[in-house]
């Protein structure tokens, strides 16, 4: 796998790179809090609840609004393995899988600790991060996956008969690489999903909806990023069922005005096909940010999950301006996402300043250990 370590970016260039990451991450941080009060609710439950046109602001989980599931969690230590990665590469060391899924190893950990004061001081800045700590609701493929030292590979995958959408709601950072060729970030979102979800269906939905992400992140528009994605999933073995929930997706913008039922038909049973299908079908209808996120969330399905894909996607597609201010206002964990987002920005622009080798920074290699 290889990237661009040395492009020259322009003073614009970054800018419009750092509001899309800070987008991207904050946006799909926003989906997810969005959709956790409602996860698995029946949409007659939610309509009970929260009114004839379902949830249409944040409420409460887990003891307050804005609170984040293990989705959110998952995916920073994505962006964190993905800056190890580029970190380590000075050593010759270069398999981004493997950085990814020490990463998520540290974020097992959070999950069985008793808090960070017991972490080594080579795991980084970010498995100190308390708020982190707190257990979530994590997925049991997430668990099973990641409680050994045994690395799920695309030959032999953790948990292979797992189809769910958890995996795909960590894996917009791939997309983020918008200095690597589409094919490549396919390639890692798979690898890294197989870690945990080893059915063809879950982690080629991982690898379709990175790509989707970094057509975005590269200021393509979503019709053409997910035409992208389906000719890269048409060689892969096992890509039907994730190929057909694009079509129908793209399809259902042509039946009329978007419904909380039209969402719940792509949404199916709850797999990780449906959840993109569901993401891009709001992203393509919502008639702003509001309303792609409050559509995406408002069903009988995987709430957050869907949140967090369409978040993601709106996030990308138009940076960190265009996302709700009230609710960026009460995101649990706003200032770690965005000091996660600004050192991923900095590390792709600036990197061979930071820990190349005409130049190190002690603090960077403390933040972003090579261990």
């Amino acid at each position: 796998m290889g990237a661009t370590a040395g492009a020259v970016w322009g003073r614009g260039e970054q800018q419009d790179f750092r509001s899309r990451v800070r987008g991207t991450l904050l946006g799909a941080a926003v989906g997810d809090a969005l959709g956790a009060p409602l996860d698995g609710l029946p949409l007659e439950a939610i309509r009970a609840a929260h009114g004839p046109e379902g949830l249409s602001d944040l409420a409460p989980a887990y003891g307050r609004r804005g609170a984040v599931t293990h989705l959110t969690q998952l995916a920073l230590f994505s962006v964190d393995g993905l800056i190890r990665a580029q970190v380590r590469r000075d050593t010759g060391a270069w398999h981004p899988p493997s950085d990814v899924y020490r990463a998520y190893r540290r974020w097992a950990a959070t999950q069985s600790d008793w808090g960070p004061d017991e972490r080594r001081k080579d795991d980084g800045w970010l498995a100190r991060e308390e708020w982190l700590y707190a257990r979530r609701d994590p997925a049991k493929a997430c668990l099973l996956g990641l409680a050994d030292e045994i690395m799920g590979t695309l030959d032999a995958p953790k948990n292979p008969g797992e189809p769910g959408p958890e995996a795909a709601a960590r894996s917009a950072p791939f997309g983020l690489l918008v200095g690597w060729e589409p094919q490549l970030v396919m390639q890692l979102a798979v690898e890294c999903a197989a870690q945990t979800h080893g059915h063809p269906a879950a982690y080629l939905t991982a690898g379709a909806y990175a790509v989707i992400v970094h057509a975005l992140a590269r200021g393509e528009n979503l019709d053409a990023a997910v035409q992208q994605a389906l000719a890269l999933l048409a060689p892969r073995p096992g890509h039907q069922a994730v190929a057909a929930g694009l079509q129908q997706a793209l399809g259902a913008v042509r039946r009329g005005m978007p419904s909380p039922d039209r969402v719940e038909e792509l949404a199916g049973d709850g797999s990780a096909e449906g959840a993109l299908a569901v993401a891009v079908y709001c992203v393509l209808v919502g008639e702003d940010v509001r309303h792609g996120l409050c559509l995406a969330v408002n069903h009988g399905g995987p709430s957050a999950v869907t949140g967090a894909l369409a978040g993601g996607l709106l996030g990308a597609l138009h940076g960190e301006t265009a996302l709700p201010p009230a609710w960026l206002a009460e995101l649990e964990g706003r200032p770690t996402v965005l000091v996660l987002a600004d050192d991923f920005a900095m590390e792709m622009t600036q990197g061979p300043a930071l820990h190349g080798a005409a130049a190190s920074s002690p603090g960077w290699l403390a933040r972003y250990p090579r261990a």
